[in-house]
């Protein structure tokens, strides 16, 4: 068995952990922003651009467990601290850099870094150890939440300083602001020492082999694989669609993200606290055929400025809403001692579809001239990931004890 010390209070954490996922969560999700100002300013195909954010998902998946594993080893604080400095860099490489390969490459390994060391999956480990058991999905919803409202909060922030003070300024902006608010709240993350009990202690390695072998978890990686494609591509190509269909205001962009943001808010509140209550899978597989309904009659109904928003708030409810869920289930079933790097590895399926979604995107788009094909495959990959979760069996995982002397 393994415990730690209550201290320091769920309230502090949740604050200093919501502060440093709502910066974190709100300036990933107005890059979309960025796409065609710097495709134009650097003569670049939408691909380019739709490339380096393909690779920013890919990298924040690939180094999740990674930078999981030490949140669990070293303690979270230490992690958003390199996260901080990571996306620091990460932003000014994408003001300085014109140089296509290099700005692909180095936006996506650093952004990818510094996503992994500050959202969801480096976070979840200290909230999981720290809340009581019975709130514990509701103390997920919270955090969830946190990233909500900085979608909610970034959108029109970002949107403005691209408008006001041109797209680079805007990145060297956010830069700083990055660095000022996550260095001081990740003291607020400080864990104490664990307390390990008698006995034998699973490893790292066991932990992980352990999860690969069971059943559940690989349900669960194929289903967050889908929600990866959908949000991403969406968050993302979202505004060059709407001027593609004919809606030329950038504000309406700019609202339907920030709806999304905001009904994210009590989207994600809301599912970690029934996450509480019934079971998660049937609440993630409806989640999934909502999807899947919402997207249809978005594409079925004739486009204006109000369908956008309609849909937004319908997505926004749903938006993050697996997060709380499927980290209650990842801890319900192995327990809290390396929930950062299960998470972390269940993340990295999210940020593989993430991947494709931006970059079939763009990849298709420069191919076809729409985004038609790709908006069906986000339909289908929605109900296939409703089918998916439903088997899953939340339940403990059942471990040999070791003989009594």
């Amino acid at each position: 068995m393994f415990t730690v010390s209550r201290a320091p209070q769920l309230k502090t954490v949740l604050i200093a952990s919501g502060l440093v996922l709502t910066l974190a969560m709100g300036v990933r999700h107005g890059f979309g922003f960025w796409l065609q100002p710097i495709s134009q300013a650097h003569g670049w195909t939408r691909e380019t651009y739709s490339l380096a954010l393909a690779l920013q998902n890919l990298m924040w998946g690939a180094f999740g467990p990674f930078a999981g594993m030490a949140a669990d080893r070293f303690g979270t604080a230490r992690v958003v601290i390199v996260g901080a400095f990571l996306y620091m860099a990460g932003l000014l490489w994408m003001a300085l850099i014109d140089q296509p390969t290099l700005f692909v490459i180095g936006s996506g390994i650093l952004i990818g870094g510094a996503l992994a060391c500050t959202a969801f999956g480096a976070i979840s480990g200290i909230i999981g150890r720290i809340a009581p058991e019975s709130k514990r999905s509701w103390a997920f919803g919270i955090s969830s939440a946190a990233g909500s409202f900085g979608q909610f909060v970034m959108m029109p922030v970002e949107q403005h300083l691209i408008s006001a003070s041109g797209w680079q300024t805007a990145f060297y902006i956010l830069a700083a602001l990055v660095l000022l608010v996550m260095i001081p709240m990740a003291f607020g993350l400080r864990e104490p020492a664990a307390v390990k009990s008698a006995g034998p202690q699973q490893s790292i390695r066991e932990a992980t082999r352990e999860a690969f072998a069971y059943r559940p978890f690989l349900m669960l990686l194929s289903g967050y694989f889908v929600c990866g494609f959908q949000v991403v591509f969406i968050g993302v190509h979202m505004p060059a669609y709407l001027k593609d269909k004919g809606i030329m205001d950038p504000n309406v962009a700019v609202i339907a993200l920030a709806l999304i943001g905001l009904f994210n808010i009590f989207g994600s509140y809301y599912a970690g606290k029934l996450g509480g209550t019934l079971p998660k899978r049937y609440l993630l597989s409806s989640i999934y055929i909502g999807r899947a309904v919402i997207i249809s009659l978005f594409l079925l109904a004739p486009l204006s400025s109000w369908s956008v928003y309609i849909f937004a708030a319908a997505m926004g409810l749903l938006w993050l809403s697996t997060v709380p869920l499927t980290n209650g289930v990842i801890a319900g079933i192995f327990g809290v001692k390396y929930l950062s790097m299960l998470s972390g590895f269940v993340f990295f399926s999210h940020q593989v579809g993430s991947f494709l979604g931006v970059w079939l995107g763009g990849y298709l788009y420069t191919r076809q001239g729409s985004y038609n094909t790709v908006w069906a495959i986000t339909i289908a990959l929605g109900v296939f990931a409703a089918l998916i979760n439903l088997p899953i069996n939340e339940k403990a995982i059942a471990r040999p004890r070791p003989a009594l002397a």
